[in-house]
């Protein structure tokens, strides 16, 4: 077998010597990857969190967020260039470490990259703040007084690895704050983020200081007293993962630390008579078939169940054989990645509970295949399927029926694909907002959220400063100690 170690993660100049670096092996087609991630010990981490923030307060912090925007737009125009040794190294390695189809990685890397030019960045600020210049300084309030926004003393990332590259999303956020980072990188995908890192460093080296992306293994694993160490320090703490792990983590932190979470989530899609005449409903099957395909329904954002209205010409049922024709047609182009025995058992237990569910439940295609489509005919309660390209189909009279069963699922709710007319659209946006989803999008669009979106309802940058108020009466009182008072 082909072996072959490269060495992720990112530590200021000076800092590798003393630190202990852990192997994350990975195989596939032959070829054997060892990843090599950097563990700290409790002093270690300490010495580093210091150095990160004060170099952040050195260097980050006096940057106008203009100049910022300006620093992560030539590093993805590096990541969009398939001729960049960096976009080079993501597209060899990233299929290697996830499983994924190299096609898949291929694309969703470049639609993921696209929403991080300086155009969006701009956007993704201006969705947050009525006035990017409180990042820079005070500026005046609409109340009296002044305003600034602050960024974090020290951010900490927790990532999770079921998408590639999903660290991107909060260290660009941590960025645009002007906050001190260091990031815990995800055993399933141990790579982007120090990539990232490193190529910032190249394209504005004065950020080399200011952030960091190492390794432990969850709560009492190797580097488990780092890790404390470096909680005990974070004024806040990002975190994506599952429900338990981020409860396990939120009782780590002291009361003082900020929180902010992003744990399961579910996605359903409702489509009205409106999209199922004989030349949209297939046109529209497609497109479902891409949102269930993309990285197997790993993103919180992906699709469970489609709720689909009877009555058009193009019926329910007819609706879940297009669905299933288009996901056999993507299995030959985006192979789904090879299971693990659990994940295998999974799909099969969702399967038998199909086929030994109420009569009118349907599985439609081979239960062998790389995916599988289960059609019923009454409605059915918003559930998790099994992930790894299976969904669910349901006919129902009307859409307004599915709002009940979708509020069930309040605290999971989040994105919504409709296909509806304009009307339609909003109506339905209205009932499913108050239900709890925070996302409405087309279908096709769902697992590809635009740049500056609210994920899970929350602002991305807001939810990571502190504002700083100068009052009005300040300002006033100021006003007798002036030199042109006298």
């Amino acid at each position: 077998m082909n072996v072959q170690r490269i060495t992720a993660g990112y530590l200021p100049g000076g800092l590798e010597e003393g630190v202990h670096w852990h192997l994350l092996p990975f195989e596939r087609d032959g070829l054997r990857l060892e990843v090599a991630v950097p563990v700290l010990s409790e002093a270690q981490m300490q010495a580093l969190a210091e150095r990160v923030r004060a170099a952040a307060d050195r260097h980050l912090r006096q940057m106008p967020v203009a100049q910022i925007i300006d620093a992560i737009d030539r590093a993805i125009a590096r990541l969009l260039d398939r001729n960049d040794p960096a976009r080079r190294e993501a597209e060899a390695w990233l299929p290697v470490v996830t499983g994924y189809d190299a096609e898949m990685v291929r694309l969703g890397l470049t639609g993921l990259f696209k929403t991080f030019r300086a155009a969006q960045l701009r956007r993704f600020v201006a969705e947050d703040f009525a006035n990017p210049g409180v990042l820079d300084g005070f500026q005046p309030a609409p109340k009296g007084g002044a305003v600034r926004a602050f960024g974090p003393d020290l951010l900490v990332h927790s990532w999770a690895g079921n998408v590639p590259a999903l660290s991107l999303w909060s260290l660009v956020c941590g960025l645009l704050v002007k906050a001190p980072s260091i990031g815990k990188l995800a055993s399933a995908e141990p790579l982007f983020a120090g990539w990232f890192a490193r190529l910032l460093t190249e394209v504005h080296p004065p950020l080399a200081e200011c952030l960091a992306v190492v390794w432990w293994d969850g709560a009492g694993g190797i580097g488990a007293e780092g890790a404390q160490a470096l909680y005990a320090r974070a004024d806040t703490v990002l975190a994506y993962g599952g429900n338990q792990t981020l409860d396990a983590l939120r009782r780590r932190l002291p009361v003082t630390t900020r929180f902010v979470p992003h744990g399961h989530r579910l996605g359903f899609g409702l489509i009205g008579v409106a999209a199922l005449d004989a030349l949209k409903a297939p046109a529209l099957a497609r497109l479902a078939a891409w949102d269930v395909m993309r990285y197997d329904q790993q993103g919180c954002y992906s699709p469970h169940v489609f709720y689909v209205q009877r009555g058009a010409q193009v019926e329910p049922r007819a609706f879940a054989d297009h669905l299933a024709a288009e996901l056999a047609n993507l299995q030959r182009r985006f192979a789904r990645r090879a299971l693990a025995l659990e994940e295998g058992a999974a799909v099969a237990k969702w399967q038998q509970g199909v086929e030994w569910g109420a009569d009118e439940n349907i599985l439609i295609g081979p239960v062998d295949a790389p995916w599988s489509v289960a059609y019923s005919d009454s409605l059915q309660p918003l559930a998790p399927t099994a992930l790894y390209r299976t969904i669910a189909v349901v006919g129902v009279d009307s859409l307004d029926e599915v709002v009940p069963v979708v509020a069930a699922q309040r605290e999971y709710l989040q994105t919504a694909g409709v296909a509806a007319g304009p009307e339609e659209l909003y109506r339905l946006a209205g009932l499913l907002g108050a239900a709890g989803a925070t996302r409405i999008c087309a279908i096709g669009a769902m697992s590809t959220p635009e740049a500056g979106w609210h994920n899970d309802g929350r602002f991305n940058l807001l939810d990571l400063v502190r504002m700083t108020e100068i009052e009005q009466s300040a300002e006033i009182a100021a006003q007798p100690f002036a030199t042109y008072a006298d």
